[in-house]
């Protein structure tokens, strides 16, 4: 079941250990590239603030943003700011998230983000500490999938699979970690591909963070998920 206001807190704190990794940087850190292709950490911490803006925008009713192109170029414009800036802007903009999170609400309330997307707004929390654990990762300073609260973990694999479930472009999938826990996703109607591995390697695989290289399969080849 999901708890907003448990995830808010949840936020909270993977916000915090994430603001205190990047204040040990300095401005050459944050111009060099992130783990992410084309983007440097300046782009990274760009984008988890404006994600925050844009969180708040669907929790109040808005467009999530006002278009593609005009996300791309709001990054594009923050990302070369010195380290102090980006600090302060993904810190003010998390808290104007947590405020609007501890107004009394309907949060069975259906909700738009992006691309026609509707979800509970008592799921915008949790998405919002996606992006904040992740985007920890893609970073590319100490914190890694491993790294990870296994909470979290197993939380964001349930997401993932439920998101490939049915997926055209996805065979049939078995999925089970090292400790047994198990899911299936895909759509494809040949017999399921049972693959195995460690939790933050499945998790890496499922959110293309990884290649899926330690992991088991058995049934034929990993197959290259489509993009999220």
């Amino acid at each position: 079941m999901i708890d907003h206001v448990r995830d808010l807190l949840s936020v909270r704190e993977a916000t915090d250990r994430l603001l205190a990794a990047v204040s040990t940087l300095d401005n050459a850190a944050v111009t060099e590239p992130s783990r992410l292709p084309g983007w440097s950490r300046g782009h990274v911490l760009a984008h988890l603030a404006r994600n925050a803006d844009a969180l708040v925008n669907v929790l109040e009713g808005r467009p999530m943003y006002v278009s593609a192109d005009a996300r791309d170029a709001d990054i594009a414009r923050d990302a070369p700011r010195g380290l102090r800036e980006q600090v302060e802007d993904v810190h003010d903009t998390a808290e104007g998230f947590q405020r609007l999170g501890a107004v009394d609400a309907d949060w069975s309330r259906t909700v738009e983000l992006r691309n026609g997307v509707t979800d509970a707004a008592s799921r915008v929390p949790f998405r919002r500490l996606a992006e904040v654990e992740l985007h920890h990762v893609d970073l590319g300073i100490g914190y890694e999938l491993e790294d990870l609260p296994a909470d979290f973990t197993f939380r964001e694999i349930d997401f993932l699979a439920e998101r490939f479930t049915g997926h055209k472009d996805v065979p049939s999938l078995s999925l089970t970690t090292d400790a047994d826990r198990t899911w299936t996703t895909g759509g494809a109607d040949s017999g399921p591909l049972a693959v195995r591995g460690r939790p933050a390697d499945l998790l890496g695989w499922l959110c293309g963070r990884r290649e899926g290289t330690a992991l088991t399969v058995d049934g034929g080849l990993l197959p290259a998920l489509p993009p999220l």
